[in-house]
């Protein structure tokens, strides 16, 4: 399969296990791919897990527009898709004299998303061909959906980042197509913690008796950069084995 052959798609948190599975599907598909992540070492690892052809790496955490112009510079030309999955998950204590956790909550899952996808407007392969227009793809969440009482923060901010999808995709379009995903629980190193907490309880309430794999959410992260999705735009897919609607 070689749809995506000769395009660039950048990846944030391109190291952890949905953007490693999302980089391996669009490099099977013939794709130049841009890893982006704030652990080097992980980038690390991802080179060798997937090889360097066809593959760059840059660490950055994205602090700063500055930081995000220039973590797509590394791409070394114009980009076809943002596939922006960076974020912080940490629990919220709802604590007074802590409001750090709402700061970096609010900074790495929402801040960082509007600036991103500022840094690519003028980054973006114009509409050619059969690929159409350029695509943005954010990482919503399940927690906006049906509300964490964990992670509240981290709920409102993946919230806000369906809020920035509707808008951009109204304000780009027809040159740019603008989608989330919001995973359920999905098996990485990120809901380690989660699964260990929800146990077995929350698996079954889950229609599919499971939890998610990367996989299942790269897939559809592939659908919205390809000619299938040209068609739809402004769109969170919930990829969660039916718990929410089910």
């Amino acid at each position: 399969m070689a749809g995506f052959a000769g395009q660039c798609i950048a990846i944030t948190g391109g190291a952890g296990g949905i953007g490693l599975a999302t980089a391996r599907l669009f490099l099977e598909g013939g794709a130049h791919v841009l890893l982006i992540d704030r652990d080097a070492a992980r980038l690390e690892a991802a080179e060798q897990a997937l090889g360097t052809a066809r593959l760059a790496a840059w660490c950055s955490d994205l602090g700063t527009p500055a930081d995000c112009a220039t973590a797509l510079d590394q791409a070394g030309g114009k980009v076809a898709a943002l596939i922006h999955l960076a974020g912080l998950f940490e629990p919220d204590p709802l604590a007074a004299e802590d409001h750090g956790v709402w700061d970096r909550a609010i900074a790495a899952n929402l801040t960082n998303a509007y600036d991103m996808a500022v840094a690519f407007l003028p980054r973006a392969a114009p509409p050619a061909g059969p690929r159409g227009p350029a695509r943005i793809v954010f990482a919503s969440s399940l927690a906006y959906r049906r509300g964490s009482p964990d992670r509240a923060a981290y709920a409102a901010a993946k919230g806000g980042l369906v809020g920035l999808t509707r808008s951009l995709a109204r304000k780009l379009a027809p040159d740019v197509l603008v989608n989330a995903v919001a995973p359920g629980v999905i098996e990485t190193a990120m809901t380690t913690t989660l699964i260990a907490e929800r146990g077995e309880a929350y698996r079954t309430d889950i229609p599919l008796r499971r939890w998610g794999r990367p996989e299942e959410v790269a897939g559809v992260i592939r659908f919205l950069c390809s000619e299938d999705s040209s068609y739809v735009t402004g769109q969170t897919i919930t990829v969660d084995g039916g718990i929410t609607n089910a």
